[in-house]
């Protein structure tokens, strides 16, 4: 991510010069602004005018998009950033919960591959017809065996 620096704390930047100092997309920083993750100022000709504020909250959303918060979590994130009396404990509450959301992924992720594997392993993979895969997906060897029989060994 681009770290910004500038002699002026109060220099306004076009869409495109935020866009090059975040590393996100122009189109991601107009969502931004319609969902109102950010405000931006209107220039007398309509134009978008990005403060430093905005291109720091703009990094901060992005690094929080990186690690699959949703919006709505950033919404909360960003209002946790902006408030100098937060309680940690809340940004600590959010975080635990978005990695017990990541840890669950992870379980189920885990056994579709053991599921997978299994059927892999009982495919003979030559010319003929009959497939584990195969039956397995249309219902013939339940996935959910599979994925037992997986760990049985």
């Amino acid at each position: 991510m681009a770290t910004v620096t500038t002699a002026r704390d109060d220099m306004l930047l076009t869409i495109g010069e935020t866009a090059r100092r975040t590393g996100l997309p122009a189109k991601t920083i107009r969502y931004y602004e319609e969902i109102d993750l950010i405000r931006p100022l209107r220039g007398t000709n309509g134009y978008r005018a990005f403060r430093q504020s905005d291109v720091h909250k703009l990094i901060f959303l992005a690094r929080a998009r990186s690690l699959g918060f949703s919006i709505e979590d950033c919404r909360t994130l960003l209002s946790l950033y902006e408030d100098q009396q937060r309680s940690s404990s809340e940004v600590k509450a959010l975080a635990k919960a978005h990695l017990d959301k990541i840890d669950a992924k992870i379980a189920e992720l885990e056994r579709m591959r053991a599921a997978l594997s299994h059927l892999i392993a009982a495919c003979h993979g030559d010319d003929r017809p009959d497939c584990p895969i195969i039956e397995g997906l249309a219902g013939g060897e339940e996935i959910g065996d599979a994925d037992r029989m997986a760990r049985k060994g």
